[in-house]
């Protein structure tokens, strides 16, 4: 196993506060290392220090001679120019940039594209470049959940070392092998994946409460000796009087955040009618139809999920639902008490230079509000973040001042477009709480599966506009889309398919040669039983899912189905090789 790189000691300090300290870890190939912690603890900091993009205050790290590194960074950079250029003509960035959605844009220049393209198009030069090393900030952002089930399919077959800062927990959970937990200044290095970190914290949160119930205990034993007759304590050895006092005076470790996110705000009741979009078509001045022929209607409590391609038309519909955008055609009526709140992925336009205290109040209250304030603490705005401006907060911290401006409007009904990008576990855990017993309606568009799974209770498809039911929920949606397109499987890792020649560049790995054409031929017809078997197998798990209406069954079978398919994809990559390799014994 090659070390790719080696932390020992490291720690990095802000002004305020310390970030991490005394953190060691080893990464070696085949390592997928998850980095998760609350809001400005550090995790991209951690990131480019690993990286060599930033240098540690103390410690040492040591990375591997010659070892290329990929990293995408949360704002990810690109060089001027078109698409292609950025990513690389060769087939492999050609297949990465269909994976994700973004091959009609492969002739666009950089500068066009919106925020989220920019970052899809910045992973895929990541992934198509040759690297021995991943270092991923938050690399699902921006895809949709077809491409987010493709990229923990490459991520599992890279041969390289994978270092990524993610939310997603179902991502997290199928493809780490270890965790980094960065909490008020210590790092916690956790052998195994999420569930590993998981059960190491509460097990660590159980430890402090025994140890303080112990400290507590002692300290009332303590309090009662030194409390004893004035003559009595003169004839105390001075150095227990002190270590007394130091024992009652003491506290446990303060908690990274204060109190739970308390989200329940007054929400006004909601009445009959919701929102109901009848035959609606909405078009952008005298471009092609967005959505079309949409019908669909909101019930009081609604758990709606609308899952679909990046670009298929889901921001749109909540952009109508919303207010924000008139339909083209159709008809869109809205309840008398509806109040809509809307979460736009996009973020909130606000003024890099105004503070968290000032917005929270608007323009109708004074700064410093005593409800203000409480409102500020129930988002863990503490300490100095209330007269922090906008520019300095973290990616994390302005979505979750987001996430408290759309709240504090007392909506009853939540349209949050990509709600999970930049939150963090605790955040994105208490928001779930809140929406399960929220007595409003929502209507979300996400690509976090643990967050759909959680929160909603019924999936529509956007699809070239249109919009349908799906039964079976978002398993089903992925294994349909996996069937369609083959998205269960990968495009290789590097090492599966490129090699360095001795100039250092990187070229297509040759089939192996020395073998007879009468081996290779055997090796062939077994792989064609084998395909034409897993063929067979997923044409039935296509046809059962159209068989049956029980959600229970269609998870499975859809789960089942993405399993078969991805087997599929890796004999179909096989049977190439070896064709090429039958070739050149031929």
């Amino acid at each position: 196993m090659t070390v790719l790189v080696d932390a020992a000691g490291v720690g990095v300090s802000r002004s305020d506060r310390v970030l991490f300290r005394d953190l060691s870890v080893t990464v070696s190939d085949r390592d997928r290392v998850g980095v998760v912690g609350i809001n400005g603890t550090g995790k991209s900091t951690l990131l480019r220090v690993l990286s060599g993009q930033a240098e540690a205050d103390s410690g040492l790290v040591r990375r591997g001679r010659g070892i290329r590194i990929g990293v995408l960074d949360q704002d990810a950079p690109l060089s001027p120019g078109p698409v292609h250029l950025a990513v690389g003509r060769g087939w492999e960035g050609e297949a990465i940039l269909d994976r994700l959605g973004m091959t009609a844009y492969a002739e666009r220049d950089v500068a066009d594209l919106s925020g989220g393209q920019a970052k899809r198009v910045a992973l895929a030069a990541v992934l198509a470049a040759p690297a021995e090393l991943l270092v991923l900030d938050e690399p699902t952002n921006h895809l949709d959940l077809a491409a987010v089930a493709w990229l923990e399919a490459w991520l599992s077959r890279f041969t390289g070392g994978v270092v990524m800062v993610s939310h997603d927990r179902h991502l997290l959970d199928r493809v780490t092998t270890r965790m980094i937990e960065l909490d008020r200044g210590h790092a916690y290095v956790h052998e195994g994946g999420y569930a590993a970190y998981l059960e190491a914290r509460a097990e660590r949160a159980e430890r402090a409460a025994e140890a303080e119930a112990v400290r507590r205990n002692l300290a009332r034993t303590e309090l009662a000796w030194l409390r004893r007759g004035a003559p009595a304590r003169t004839r105390k050895p001075q150095a227990r009087v002190e270590a007394a006092r130091r024992l009652v005076s003491g506290r446990p470790e303060a908690e990274a955040r204060s109190g739970s996110l308390d989200l329940s705000f007054g929400t006004p009741r909601l009445g009959s009618k919701v929102i109901e979009l009848d035959g609606v078509g909405f078009s952008y001045l005298a471009g092609p139809p967005v959505l079309r022929d949409v019908t669909v209607a909101l019930d009081p409590l609604e758990r709606l999920a609308v899952v679909g391609a990046n670009g298929s038309g889901k921001t749109t519909l909540l952009e109508v639902m919303a207010g924000f955008a008139l339909p083209s055609t159709g008809t869109l009526e809205r309840g008398a008490t509806v109040v809509t709140g809307y979460y736009s992925q996009h973020g909130l336009d606000l003024d890099p230079g105004a503070r968290v205290r000032d917005l929270v109040a608007g323009p109708t209250r004074v700064p410093g509000d005593p409800v203000d304030v409480r409102l500020m603490e129930r988002f863990w705005f503490t300490g100095e973040l209330p007269w922090a401006t906008v520019g300095t907060l973290s990616g994390g911290e302005r979505r979750r001042l987001q996430l408290l401006l759309v709240l504090a409007g007392r909506p009853n009904v939540l349209l949050l477009d990509e709600p999970t990008n930049d939150l963090d576990l605790d955040t994105l855990r208490a928001l779930e709480e809140f929406l399960d017993g929220w007595p409003g309606a929502v209507v979300t568009v996400s690509h976090d599966r643990t967050f759909l799974d959680r929160v909603t209770d019924r999936v529509v498809a956007c699809h070239d506009g249109h919009l349908s039911a799906l039964a079976g929920g978002v398993p089903a949606w992925i294994a349909q889309m996996t069937a369609g397109i083959g998205l269960g499987g990968t495009v290789p890792g590097r090492a599966d398919r490129t090699s360095p020649d001795p100039n250092g560049r990187v070229v297509a790995q040759k089939p192996r040669k020395g073998r007879s054409a009468t081996t290779v031929g055997f090796e062939l017809r077994r792989l064609d039983k084998e395909l034409a078997r897993l063929t067979r197998d997923r044409d039935r798990l296509v046809e059962a899912l159209t068989s049956t209406a029980d959600h229970a069954e269609l998870a499975r079978i859809g789960q089942e189905l993405a399993d078969v398919q991805s087997h599929v994809d890796e004999a179909e990559e096989r049977w190439l090789v070896l064709a090429e390799e039958a070739e050149s014994a031929g």
